[in-house]
C-alpha cells in the first residue's frame, strides 16, 4: 500500500532514484529542492548553456517556465538563464561537433572567468510608489493656478450650474483619458517617456512621435502658465503694500523669470529633491484648503462684507447659480478653455513612468484617485464660494445701506445692508467674484495661508511640468524619429536626468512668461492637451478594436467605446474652444506624421496600427474569395526567382518597374542545403526585406530551404501567395553558364520551366549582356541557383554561405539600366506566337511608367511575303481593339528564311559536347548514355527538331538586324516539348535566340489563357 506523503514535507529524490539518473542536487553552492507544497512549486536546474552539466531530475533538456526566458533585461549579479532551442530538443546534438548556440543566449557572460569577482552593482535610482509618485503629483498638477485665481471668477461668469457642468465635462474627458491611460499602461512593462511612450508603443512612431513633441512643448508652456499665476499673486501682494519694481506687466515678467530659474535649480538637483518639494507643497495646499473651509463658516466681518462676503446665503447661491457673462471671454466655451488646463495634470504621474517602482499598478490607481479627489474639491469650492460671495462689491466700508434709499439699491448687497449700486452702474467694482481674482484669500480664515496655497499649487504644478516636459522629450530624442534633437536625449546621473532637456524647457517657459497674461497663455495649451488626450483615447480604442492577442491590459475597467467617445469629444472641443488653434495643432500633428511616414524609421514596437493593417489585409484577402477572376482585372503577379534579392538587382528592378502600385511581386530564394537553424536564418533573414525597402522595391520576400533547387522552386510555385493573391508569372534569369556547370543542373533548370507550365504559370526569362548576378562583387552568400559565377567552385560557394546576410543591407546600392530614363528609344516586341496576350501586356505596363514613357513600342509579327499588307491590317486591327496604343506594326516576311551557314555551324559547335554519337558509337552504348544522361542529344532528336532549331537561328539574325539599338527586346519564348527535346538542345535554342544582343532580352511565354480582352464585360 502506498505511503501518504505529508503536504509540506521536502523529499530528497536522490534516495528514490530510479533507472533515470538525477542531477547532483547542488549547483554553484545552491541547494536544489523539490517541494510538494500547496502551490506545487519546485526549483530544478535548467540548461544554462551547452556545456552545463546540470540537468533536471528527469534528465531532459526541457526547462520549466522562467522569468528570464521572457525578459529583455538582466539582473545584476545573476547569470541570465536561457531556453533550449527547438533544434537542440529534437536533434541529436551528440553527432554535431558544432551545435548552434541556444536561442536567447546572453552574450555578455560567455568569456567571463568563473573566479572573477563581480563588480560593484550600479547605484539604484530613486523609485516612487503610487501615492507619492502618481496620486500626489497628479493632484498637485491639477490643483494649479486656475483653482485659486480663476475658479471663483469662472463661477461668477458661468454660474454655479454651468461651472459644475464645465468641471464635470472636464473630469469626464480626463476620467475617460485616465481609464485609457491605465489600460495602455498595464498592457506590458512601461519604461520612461510617459505619454509619448504610451502612445508611440500603442499607435506606432508616426502618431506617437508627433504627439510626443507636441505634449512636451505643451508641458513647457504650462510651466509658464503656472509661473505667471504665481507671479500674479506676488505682484498683487506687492500692490497691496504699495511696492512696485516697474509696472504690473513687467513686475510679473521679472518675478516669473526669477521663479522659473529657482524651479530649474530644484529640478537639476535631482528627482529626490523634487519629490520632497512636492510633498511639502501638498501639505501646504491641504492646510490652505482647511483654512478656506473654516473661513466660509466664520461669520463675515464688516471688512469682508464690504468686499462681498456674507457667509452662506441661499439667495446668493440662487443668484450665482445662473450665468452672468461679462467681457469678450463671457461664454461657456470661453470659460471652458480657461478652466480646462487645470484638469490636464492627470498625466503628471505617467510622465515620470521611468521613476516609478511599479508603473503598471501606480499609474491606474494614482491617476484615477487623483481625478476623483480633485473633481470633488473643485465642485466643493465652486459651490461654497458661489454661496458666500456676491458678484460685485466696492470694498468701501462707507457703502452701507440707508433705509430710505432701499428702492434704488442694486445687487444682493442690499439685502444685507450694503449699497454697491454706484460701482455696479459704473462697472468699476474692484471686489466680488466677477472682479477680484484673490477672492479665496479674502474669504479664508487666514489670508496668508491661501497665499501659501497659491504658491504651493502654482509652484508644484510648474515644477511637475518642468520635470515632465524634459522626461517625455528625452525618450523621444532617444528614439531618433526626428533630426537635430538627439542632442537633448543624453542623460546624466543614476536617474538618467535630461539636463539638456531641462534647459530647453526653461528657455521655452521664459519665452511664454514674457506674455505675462494668464488668460492668454491658458487657451494656447488647451488645444495641445486636448490633442494629446484625443490620441490617448484613440490609442486605447484602436488597440481594442483590432482584437490583437497582444492587447491584454491587466486594468479591465475601461471601454473601447468610451475611449472613442472621449477622442471624438476632445477633437470637437478643440474646435469649439479656438478653431484656428485647433487647425494649427492638427496641422502640426499631420506635418510631423507625414515626416515620420516619409522617413520610415527602423523601429518595431508591435503597435495597434500594425495589428489593424493585418486585420484589414486579412479581411480584404478573404473577401477576394467571393470574387471570380476576370480577364479585365488580370494583373501579372510575379514570382521572381532572384535568390537573395541583392544578388540580382537588375532582375528585381525590372520586375519592380511594371508591378509597382499595380500587382504583386514576390522575390523567392532557395537555400539548397539540409534544414537547420542557420539555413532557416539565412533563407528568412530580414536583411533581404531591408534591402528591398531601401531600394524602394514594393515586393514580398519568401525564402525556403530544400535539398535541391528544383524541389525548392516547386515549394514556391505551389505555396507562394495567399488566397487569390497568388503569383501567376514566373520570372527568372537566363543561365549564362549552362555549358560550364554539371548537366544535371541544366536539367533541373529546364525542369523548373516545365513545372511552371504544369502549374499554369506564365514564364519570363530575362537575359542581359553583362549578366544578372553581382554576388561575386558583393563577397557575400551565393546561392547557386541560376546565375552563379562560372569560376565558383563548391568550396568557394560554401565559403560564401557562411557570410552574415545582415551585411547585405549595409552595402552600397548597385545601379542598373532599369533605374534610368530610357529616352526616345524603342521597345521591340516580337509577337511570334499567341500565348494569350502576355507578350503584349508587359510592354504596355512598362510604357505607363515615367522611365519608359517616351519609348516607342514596335510590334513585329511573322508573315508571308505575298500577304504582307493583309496580315499587317489584320494584326493592326486586332491590337487596336485591345486599346494598347501600339501604332507601329511590322510584318516580317523573311522570318522563315534559311539562316546563314556560318550561324548554323556556330550552333552545331554549341551543342557538340552534348551529342550522343560523339561519345559512343555503338547503339547499345548510346542507348545506355541517353538513359543515364537525358540531356544528351541524339541524331534523331536533332533531326526531329531541325525546323525549330533553324527558326531560332534565323530569329537571332532578325533581332540583330532590327533591334540592335532598342531599349528592350521582348520575344515570344519557344516551348520545349517534354520527351522530344533534350534540355541541352532547348538551352541552346534560348542561347542562340538571345546571343550577341546589347539590349536586355525578355523571353516571354504566357500560359495560353487570355490575359487581355477587347470586350467590356
Amino acid at each position: 500500500m502506498d505511503q501518504t506523503v505529508p503536504v509540506n514535507e521536502v523529499i530528497d529524490l536522490t534516495s528514490v532514484q530510479g533507472p533515470y539518473p538525477l542531477s547532483s542536487g547542488r549547483c554553484n553552492g545552491e541547494n536544489r529542492k523539490f517541494s510538494l507544497d500547496d502551490t506545487s512549486s519546485y526549483d530544478v536546474g535548467s540548461l544554462a548553456s551547452r556545456n552545463s552539466g546540470v540537468l533536471s531530475g528527469y534528465n531532459t533538456l526541457d526547462a520549466p517556465p522562467n522569468y528570464d526566458f521572457y525578459a529583455n533585461t538582466e539582473v545584476f549579479g545573476r547569470a541570465r538563464r536561457s531556453r533550449p532551442s527547438l533544434f537542440q530538443l529534437h536533434n541529436n546534438t551528440e553527432d554535431d561537433a558544432f551545435p548552434p548556440p541556444l536561442y536567447e543566449e546572453t552574450p555578455g557572460n560567455k568569456d567571463k572567468p568563473e573566479d572573477e569577482e563581480p563588480l560593484e552593482p550600479p547605484p539604484e535610482p530613486s523609485r516612487f510608489g503610487w501615492v507619492q509618485g502618481v496620486m500626489i503629483r497628479c493632484m498637485l498638477n491639477i490643483w494649479g493656478v486656475i483653482l485659486y485665481l480663476r475658479l471663483p471668477w469662472i463661477t461668477a461668469q458661468a454660474g454655479i450650474g454651468l461651472t459644475w457642468l464645465i468641471i464635470l465635462l472636464s473630469s469626464c474627458i480626463t476620467g475617460i483619458t485616465g481609464l485609457s491611460t491605465s489600460a495602455i499602461a498595464t498592457n506590458g512593462k512601461v519604461k520612461g517617456g510617459g505619454t509619448y511612450f504610451l502612445i508611440s508603443r500603442s499607435l506606432g512612431p508616426e502618431l506617437g512621435g508627433s504627439i510626443g513633441l507636441i505634449f512636451a512643448f505643451a508641458n513647457a508652456v504650462a510651466v509658464a502658465m503656472h509661473t505667471v499665476g504665481f507671479a500674479e499673486t506676488v505682484q498683487a501682494l506687492m500692490q497691496e503694500i504699495g511696492a512696485s519694481m516697474v509696472d504690473r506687466i513687467n513686475d510679473i515678467r521679472i518675478i516669473g523669470v526669477i521663479t522659473v530659474s529657482c524651479l530649474l535649480a530644484i529640478s537639476l538637483a535631482g528627482m529626490e529633491w523634487e519629490a520632497k518639494a512636492q510633498v511639502l507643497f501638498f501639505l501646504v495646499i491641504m492646510v490652505s484648503f482647511a483654512n478656506y473651509i473654516v473661513g466660509t463658516i466664520i461669520p463675515a466681518t464688516p471688512q469682508k462684507q464690504a468686499k462681498g462676503f456674507f457667509s452662506y446665503r441661499a439667495d446668493i447661491f440662487a443668484a450665482n447659480f445662473v450665468p452672468g457673462w461679462r467681457g469678450p471671454e463671457g461664454s461657456f466655451f470661453g470659460m471652458f478653455s480657461i478652466f480646462f488646463p487645470s484638469a490636464t495634470g492627470i498625466l503628471a504621474g505617467a510622465n515620470i513612468s521611468g521613476d516609478l517602482k511599479d508603473p503598471n499598478v501606480a499609474i491606474p490607481r494614482g491617476t484615477m484617485l487623483a481625478i476623483f479627489w480633485t473633481t470633488v474639491s473643485y465642485l466643493i469650492i465652486c459651490a461654497t464660494i458661489g454661496s458666500c460671495v456676491v458678484r460685485d462689491a466696492s470694498g468701501d466700508l462707507n457703502d452701507t445701506l440707508v433705509l430710505a434709499d432701499n428702492a434704488d439699491c442694486l445687487g444682493l448687497g442690499c439685502n444685507y445692508g450694503w449699497d454697491f449700486s454706484e460701482c455696479i452702474r459704473n462697472k468699476t467694482c474692484p471686489f466680488g467674484l466677477s472682479n477680484n481674482y484673490q477672492t479665496m484669500s479674502m474669504v479664508s480664515g487666514f489670508a496668508p495661508l491661501i497665499t501659501a496655497g497659491i504658491f504651493g499649487a502654482t509652484l508644484s504644478s510648474a515644477l511637475a511640468c518642468l520635470v515632465s516636459a524634459p522626461k517625455v522629450f528625452q525618450c523621444l530624442c532617444k528614439d531618433n524619429l526626428y533630426p537635430l534633437i538627439g542632442f537633448f536625449g543624453k542623460g546624466y546621473g543614476k536617474n538618467d536626468e535630461p539636463i539638456r532637456g531641462y534647459l530647453l524647457a526653461y528657455i521655452i517657459a521664459i519665452c511664454f512668461i514674457l506674455i505675462a497674461e494668464l488668460n492668454t497663455i491658458a487657451p494656447i495649451i488647451s488645444n495641445f492637451f486636448l490633442c494629446s488626450y484625443a490620441l490617448i483615447n484613440f490609442s486605447c480604442f484602436h488597440a481594442s478594436i483590432t482584437n490583437s492577442p497582444g492587447w491584454r491590459p491587466s486594468f479591465q475597467y475601461y471601454s473601447k467605446w468610451a475611449s472613442l467617445v472621449g477622442a471624438v469629444v476632445s477633437v470637437i472641443i478643440m474646435f469649439l474652444l479656438t478653431w484656428w488653434a485647433a487647425l494649427i495643432a492638427i496641422g502640426v500633428v499631420l506635418f510631423l506624421l507625414g515626416y515620420v511616414l516619409y522617413k520610415k524609421p527602423s523601429v518595431n514596437w508591435g503597435s495597434s496600427v500594425q495589428a489593424g493593417s493585418y486585420n484589414m489585409a486579412l479581411s480584404h484577402c478573404v473577401s477576394l474569395n467571393h470574387i471570380d477572376d476576370h480577364i479585365k482585372n488580370y494583373r501579372p503577379q510575379c514570382l521572381v526567382l532572384s535568390g537573395p534579392p541583392s544578388f540580382r538587382p537588375a532582375l528585381v528592378d525590372f520586375v519592380g518597374t511594371f508591378t509597382k502600385n499595380l500587382s504583386m511581386m514576390m522575390c523567392g530564394n532557395v537555400v539548397t542545403t539540409a534544414p537547420s537553424p542557420s539555413a532557416l536564418d539565412s533563407a528568412n533573414s530580414n536583411s533581404h526585406v531591408t534591402w528591398l525597402n531601401k531600394r524602394g522595391i514594393k515586393s514580398f520576400y519568401c525564402g525556403v530551404v530544400a535539398e535541391d533547387l528544383r524541389g525548392g522552386v516547386q515549394m514556391l510555385l505551389q505555396g507562394a501567395g495567399l488566397g487569390r493573391i497568388r503569383p501567376n508569372v514566373l520570372v527568372m534569369g537566363f543561365k549564362r553558364n549552362w555549358r560550364k556547370v554539371q548537366p544535371s543542373l541544366v536539367e533541373n533548370y529546364v525542369g523548373i520551366l516545365h513545372d511552371a507550365f504544369d502549374l499554369q504559370y506564365g514564364i519570363c526569362v530575362l537575359r542581359m549582356k553583362e549578366g544578372l548576378d553581382v554576388s561575386r562583387q558583393m563577397q557575400a552568400h551565393v546561392n547557386p541557383v541560376f546565375d552563379a559565377g562560372p569560376d565558383l567552385s563548391p568550396n568557394t560557394r560554401s565559403l560564401f554561405t557562411t557570410v552574415d546576410p545582415e551585411a547585405l543591407a549595409a552595402l552600397p546600392q548597385p545601379t542598373t539600366v532599369f533605374q534610368s530614363r530610357q529616352g526616345k528609344k524603342t521597345i521591340d516586341v516580337y509577337w511570334l506566337s499567341d500565348d494569350g496576350g502576355l507578350t503584349l501586356l508587359l510592354p504596355y505596363l512598362l510604357k505607363r511608367k515615367k522611365r519608359w514613357a517616351r519609348c516607342k513600342v514596335r510590334v513585329f509579327v511573322g508573315g508571308e511575303p505575298e500577304h504582307v499588307d493583309e496580315q499587317k491590317q489584320e494584326v493592326t486591327a486586332l491590337i487596336s481593339k485591345f486599346r494598347l496604343g501600339f501604332q507601329d506594326i511590322q510584318v516580317l516576311p523573311d522570318i522563315n528564311a534559311k539562316p546563314q551557314p556560318e550561324h548554323v555551324r556556330r550552333f552545331e559547335d554549341l551543342i557538340g559536347p552534348y551529342r550522343a554519337n560523339t561519345i559512343q558509337k555503338d547503339a547499345a552504348g548510346s542507348e545506355r548514355i541517353i538513359k543515364d544522361s537525358p540531356w544528351m542529344i541524339t541524331d534523331e532528336e536533332l533531326e526531329r527538331n531541325k525546323a525549330k532549331t533553324l527558326r531560332q537561328i534565323r530569329m537571332n539574325e532578325v533581332l540583330l538586324d532590327y533591334s540592335r539599338d532598342a531599349a528592350m527586346i521582348i520575344v515570344t519564348m519557344p516551348v520545349r516539348r517534354r520527351g522530344v527535346c533534350p534540355s541541352a538542345l532547348y538551352m541552346a535554342w534560348l542561347e542562340t535566340l538571345s546571343r550577341d544582343l546589347r539590349p536586355p532580352v525578355l523571353l516571354v511565354r504566357g500560359n495560353q489563357e487570355n490575359v487581355i480582352t477587347f470586350y467590356c464585360q
